[in-house]
């Protein structure tokens, strides 16, 4: 095998200016036994410990020995972005002098990432039909949208990726559906540009390479689909692996509603009669709006009723679109067609695994979904089958263990294949450098919006931190009222979630200590933001799924009639990962300080309190307000100036 692994790991270290980390050579040295021992491995890294280079300097090795390349596998964009941009190219140029030849690396993702060639040239109908001018009529006088077509044409003529993440600034969704299609509207081999397809050049350089990068999405339809997108492997990292059951569980998540058939309806109309089919749309959203909210134990006559004639008369449309010509036409409407006709037919097999269920959407009225209540079997057969999974995080071990994250992925139970789980710490300590403040003396959290001790409490803490505060709330309806009480209140800065994208909002945060930062689900994971502009974060609520989840209370009744613990299995497994992504926020740096304030008393007071303090980091912990009050003012006296952010 090329190279010894603790030289090639020293040449990493230093070829990326890091610094010798007992974890991460710890990490690294798990992810190569594995590998050698075929034995799938479920490794938490804390913040700090240089996770990537753990397992990317043993996958290059392996890799380079077996001819195969290593898959890597992210939830984020920005860490996709991270690895391929940043890590990969650095590592690459350190280690060449002591492997055979520089390791290469390819990112692959799905095909509405990237522009069609075939669509650029007109080969497509037009996406929207509310535009005024096909693709190859646009020109720099239609407005915003043709305009931005108009630069996405000239843009594809120099781009040699053709990917969308490459396109800076962006473009709108809308615009961008003008230029791409999805897996099913794709003409594949048929294609008369498929020689110039940016999709298909990226996969051909993905067989060639040593590190092929993708998403979690995109890798478990691959899995779950024999692996045709991928090339062949036998090690697969899941980065950010605690994100793995939501994604797989949200890619086999399907949606229909009546406005969706009608646009079938109308995509396929040239091409067959689909007067049938819209008037089955119609009847569909005259039964979802007139519908409550809420998951159906079974499917009610109306509604089966209207799912069959969508379903039936999908399927003579289907019919009817037969065709071997490669028509891109005729392509589109049977994709849209399909999707229509599946979801029907999903709906009313009511499979036991399944959980359907209404939302009332206030712009799209009734919309149906349904969702596999359980996707244990799904990964255990295929994302864990026939290969070696590395699975890391830094959050992966809830209540002490990594029992509650194995069984949601299949790794726990009769017929479960052989893994292990390694924490390998943190460099930072965390006893010293924060504290874990539970604000005992509020009460309980309600249902009417937070209690005005709880607004009190979260003035006197902001105040004493000087601003420097990242509030994650457990709902939309929450921060906001924080963020509207605290501009009264206070003379800082406060940016609320909504009020811009999230990176422009992080970015304000980063730069000026005297501004805080409130927010819901999408601040508790990905926020990086290391220094003085951050040394508070307030959790105002122990965030369980709602009580009227339809997934959460399916799972947890299926447990219970298993004979377990619905409850600690999902609602408090949900809760405390949460926790723990949340309270990572604060220490990002050894010489960060601070505090992660829990305005939920439950934290001390409920019988789930020592499995959600497991979970998190082991933080000094107290309930002397006084105390926290106190250090939260000697660390604004002592701070420095914030750091640039990236």
């Amino acid at each position: 095998m090329p190279g010894d692994l603790d030289d090639l790991l020293d040449a990493a270290v230093a070829g990326v200016g890091g610094t010798d980390r007992p974890g991460q050579r710890q990490m690294a040295h798990a992810v190569e036994a594995a590998v050698e021992n075929d034995e799938h491995l479920l490794v938490q890294a804390g913040t700090g410990t240089g996770k990537s280079l753990a397992y990317l300097v043993p996958a290059i090795r392996h890799a380079l020995a077996a001819g195969k390349p290593a898959v890597v596998a992210t939830a984020t964009i920005a860490l996709q972005h991270q690895i391929v941009h940043r890590d990969l190219p650095r590592l690459a140029t350190a280690l060449k002098a002591d492997l055979p030849r520089e390791p290469t690396f390819e990112l692959v993702k799905g095909r509405r990432n990237y522009v069609c060639v075939h669509k650029l040239e007109g080969g497509y109908p037009d996406d929207d039909e509310s535009a005024l001018l096909e693709v190859g009529q646009v020109d720099a006088n239609v407005g915003r949208l043709g305009a931005e077509i108009k630069r996405l044409r000239e843009w594809a003529d120099e781009t040699e990726t053709g990917d969308r993440d490459d396109l800076v600034p962006g473009v709108s969704e809308r615009a961008w559906r003008q230029v791409s299609v999805s897996a099913d509207e794709c003409l594949g081999g048929k294609c008369p540009q498929f020689s110039e397809c940016f999709v298909e050049r990226s996969r051909a350089r993905a067989r060639d390479v040593d590190v092929v990068v993708t998403n979690h999405s995109f890798m478990a339809i691959d899995a779950a689909e024999g692996r045709q997108m991928l090339p062949e492997h036998d090690v697969l990292i899941v980065d950010e692996g605690h994100e793995l059951v939501d994604r797989v569980t949200s890619g086999n998540t399907r949606e229909i509603t009546g406005s969706m058939v009608i646009a079938a309806a109308k995509r396929s109309a040239k091409l067959a009669d689909t007067e049938a089919l819209s008037d089955a749309g119609d009847y569909l959203t005259q039964i979802l709006d007139a519908a409550p909210a809420g998951r159906l134990r079974g499917v009610p006559d109306q509604l089966a009723l209207a799912l069959e004639r969508v379903r039936d008369t999908s399927r003579a449309v289907l019919t009817a679109l037969r065709g071997d010509e490669p028509d891109p036409s005729r392509q589109v409407a049977r994709a849209a067609v399909e999707d229509v006709f599946d979801t029907c037919a999903r709906v009313l097999e009511d499979r036991p695994g399944d959980v359907p269920w209404i939302d009332q959407d206030q712009r799209r009225g009734g919309v149906l979904r349904v969702a596999p209540m359980d996707v244990a079997i799904t990964l255990r057969d295929t994302v864990f089958s026939d290969r070696t999974v590395i699975v890391t995080s830094a959050t992966l071990e809830l209540g002490g263990g990594f029992d509650p994250v194995a069984g949601r992925m299949g790794l726990l139970g009769d017929g479960a294949p052989r893994w292990s789980g390694l924490d390998v710490g943190s460099p930072f300590d965390y006893g010293k450098q924060g504290i874990a403040y539970v604000a005992s003396h509020l009460p309980p959290p309600g249902r009417d919006g937070l209690a005005p001790a709880t607004l009190d409490e979260i003035e006197a803490l902001v105040t004493a931190a000087g601003g420097r505060t990242l509030g994650l709330f457990s709902s939309m309806r929450a921060a906001k009222q924080a963020a509207e009480a605290m501009r009264e209140r206070l003379d800082y800065d406060v940016l609320c979630q909504g009020d811009d994208q999230i990176g422009t909002l992080v970015r304000q945060f980063a730069a000026s200590a005297e501004t805080c930062l409130f927010g819901t689900l999408t601040l508790w994971q990905g926020v990086d933001v290391p220094g003085p502009a951050c040394q508070l974060v307030i959790i105002d609520r122990i965030p369980f799924p709602r009580p009227d989840d339809p997934l959460a209370s399916a799972r947890s009744e299926d447990v219970a009639a298993h004979g377990g613990n619905g409850f600690m299995a999902v609602s408090a497994t949900h809760a405390a990962l949460r926790l723990a992504q949340g309270a990572g926020r604060l220490i990002r740096r050894s010489d960060d300080r601070g505090v992660v304030a829990f305005l939920d008393s439950r934290m001390m007071t409920a019988r789930y309190a020592g499995f959600l303090q497991r979970s998190l980091p082991p933080f000094f912990p107290t309930t002397d307000t006084a105390m926290v009050l106190a250090g939260l003012k000697r660390l604004d006296a002592l701070a420095g100036p914030v750091l640039p952010h990236d």
